[in-house]
């Protein structure tokens, strides 16, 4: 094996500062906890424990006569004051970079600033650094969630930022995050703020992942560094994050392996993994690696044709014809995890198969199936490689940066960016699945195939609209669901082909977004309005005839009705009343009263519910006229008519009363002059 290490490995000053501390206490014979554990690495902090040093959450936990060291993680300034507060011994061990982190959160906020900050909001780096902010401020994961952030809060790209970056912060995922600040906040102050040695060391880790067959990362599983390490050589090769030597997995003869450790890794560590893997280089082959060799120039004696005569829920039992009992472990029949014995073989099943291991004493071989049928999938695989025929396979695993698709015995890795139809989408969504791919990538010597779904999806993404277009017409129904929502509209997805429906297609009344009438994942029944082929456009239809106000308004609401409405809005000329939903009609400024008014205000206000009477209805310009005064006037009609029968009434007794005579009557009445 080749076997490199990475030149910036190992413990980074900060972390060194902390770890120091904590042994310096010690030898001065000082009693010592730490906040938290020191370091993200197992190994120090169990000797640590050995030498009495224990590890509290709370500074109240704080053993009697013992110093308090603060990690180089920080702590929030509460924490601090509980520290001061309870008169504790203590040892600050805050990296420095840290450090001014802390000062930046202070200062943003007692100069007004929203403080924006680029890490994993359950990192204890992050919680304390976000333990001095005094103002607004806001965690951020990456560049997508920043996008988010600013569309959900459109005042914020106004407002004055501060920006910075926890200091293990993925130094690629900052690029991307100061593009899409850089084009929409402009009133952003930025701090480089990811430690130098973070980012020298993610630098080399991705250079040397790229020259490598495979990659191990040295470090805790805790550590949020060593996680990004690993996250950035996985992009490039195989990677596997060990915590010591005795995690080491075996590789192949010839193999280039790259080594590089997280922050919080002793040199010890590093030094023990080299150790060993130096005497594996330098000894014979190992029983996995001769047998892979002998695949290499199999020959007849080696392979053995069986027939299933017992199955377990462990072991398939065969019989090859010779004197042993033959068997093959379950992890022998295939190369998914998940299937048990008797999904892959039946009594009576005959196949080739390869001898594992002959043991005369036992009177047993064992044997293998999967091996056999891998040999036999290379072959097929490279063919297909060569035709670009598409498979079909089950996705029986999502790793860091892709799925492994199983193709009969063989293992196919999908990256990520070719795994779905679009970047971004949940690649945990096609667990279990079966998929449709095409090999682009075949390396026998690393015994790896790389396929891909999307170029598949793509293409019969195309097949499907050529097909869609060419039947499509205005009027037809479609039932789709919604993919995506804008401030215009909703696009739907017909079935690989979308269509929009436009906001004011949406719903007959007055909406300010989509999202008042639909979801994204809505399954919806539309119908295509119109058709722009030459552009790849389609609009489409979605409010029902049978809900159209104006229906309701010619069945229920005729001329001449009288109904409440309410007062909605206001104009010089008059004011707008709501008479049904998704219909206002106007009163105008003479039909609000009878009297003489000089504007709509001095009788009526937003939110008032009176009494109308509808005068008439223009369906072609969808306007309705409505009025006060005529059932005002009507009212005053009506009394007045009212007073005069009564009066009329009132006559007639007297003159029955009192002996008045038509003669007196005309005597008393008024004269024309």
């Amino acid at each position: 094996m080749k076997i490199e290490v990475a030149s910036s490995a190992g413990f980074c000053f900060g972390v060194n500062r902390a770890v120091d501390a904590v042994y310096r206490l010690l030898e001065e014979g000082k009693k010592a906890a730490t906040l938290g554990p020191i370091i993200h690495n197992p190994q120090i902090v169990s000797d640590l424990k050995e030498r009495g040093v224990c590890v509290v959450e709370r500074p109240e936990d704080t053993p009697p006569g013992a110093v308090l060291v603060i990690r180089s993680h920080g702590v929030p300034k509460s924490v601090t004051d509980r520290v001061a507060g309870l008169g504790l011994s203590c040892v600050d061990a805050t990296c420095p970079f840290v450090k001014k982190l802390h000062d930046l959160a202070r200062c943003a906020g007692e100069e007004g600033r929203t403080f924006l900050l680029f890490g994993d909001s359950g990192h204890p780096e992050v919680q304390g650094i976000i333990g001095h902010c005094v103002g607004e401020h806001y965690v951020i994961k990456d560049a997508l969630e920043l996008q988010n952030l600013l569309e959900n809060n459109s005042l914020l790209a106004n407002k004055p930022l501060t920006v910075a970056a926890q200091t293990t912060f993925n130094a690629q995922e900052w690029e991307n995050t100061l593009k899409t600040l850089k084009k929409v906040c402009t009133n952003a102050v930025v701090f480089a703020t990811i430690c130098n040695a973070t980012a020298k060391r993610q630098k080399e880790a991705k250079a040397l992942a790229e020259r490598s067959d495979a990659m191990l990362v040295i470090g805790g599983r805790n550590s949020s560094n060593t996680a990004k390490l690993r996250d950035i050589c996985a992009q490039y090769c195989p990677t596997y994050l060990v915590e010591g030597a005795d995690e080491l997995p075996a590789f192949e003869a010839g193999t280039r392996i790259g080594i590089t450790a997280g922050a919080s890794t002793p040199a010890s560590i590093i030094k023990e993994v080299l150790v060993t893997m130096a005497e594996v280089n330098n000894n014979e082959l190992n029983f996995e690696e001769m047998l892979e060799e002998s695949l290499k120039s199999l020959n007849t004696d080696e392979k053995v044709h069986g027939v299933v005569v017992g199955i377990s829920p462990t072991e398939v039992y065969v019989d090859v014809g010779r004197k042993q009992a033959g068997f093959i472990p379950a992890n022998e029949l295939s190369n998914d995890p998940s299937v048990k014995p008797e999904d892959v073989v039946k009594i009576g099943d005959e196949m080739d198969l390869l001898i594992m291991k002959t043991n005369d004493q036992e009177g047993t071989i064992m044997l293998s199936k999967r091996r056999v049928d891998a040999m036999k999938g290379w072959d097929e695989i490279a063919e297909a490689q060569e035709s670009g025929e598409v498979l079909e396979g089950k996705v029986i695993e999502v790793v860091k940066g892709g799925v492994i698709v199983l193709k009969g015995a063989m293992r196919v890795f999908v990256p990520a960016s070719q795994a779905t139809a679009a970047r971004g989408e949940d690649l945990n969504e096609l667990m279990g699945k079966e998929v449709r791919f095409r090999i682009i990538e075949v390396n026998r010597q690393r015994r790896r195939a790389v396929g891909s779904i999307r170029s598949v999806l793509r293409e019969e993404r195309k097949a499907a609209q050529e097909k869609f277009w060419e039947q499509i017409e205005e009027g037809q129904q479609y039932t789709g669901k919604v993919k995506s929502l804008t401030n215009f509209g909703a696009f739907v997805d017909l079935g690989g082909v979308d269509g929009m429906i436009h906001i004011s297609e949406l719903s007959w009344n007055r909406i300010k977004h989509p999202s008042e009438v639909l979801s994204v994942g809505d399954t919806v029944d539309v119908y295509v309005k119109g058709l722009d082929r030459e552009h790849g456009k389609i609009s489409l239809g979605y409010k029902r005839p049978e809900d159209n106000p104006w229906e309701k308004l010619k069945n229920e609401y005729p001329a001449g009705t009288v109904c409440d409405a309410r007062v909605v809005g206001m104009t010089q000329f008059g004011a707008f009343a709501n008479v049904i939903p998704g219909i206002d009609g106007l009163i105008h400024i003479s039909q609000i009263a009878d009297h003489r008014i000089e504007k709509p205000q001095d009788a009526l206000k937003v939110g008032d519910i009176v009494k109308v009477k509808i005068t008439d209805i223009d369906f072609d310009k969808h306007r309705v006229s409505l009025s006060i005064r005529a059932l005002l006037e009507e009212q005053q009609e009506a009394d007045d008519k009212a007073a005069a029968e009564s009066t009329e009434d009132a006559v007639v007794y007297v003159s029955q009363e009192g002996g008045v005579s038509e003669a007196d009557e005309e005597a008393a009445a008024p004269s024309e002059e």
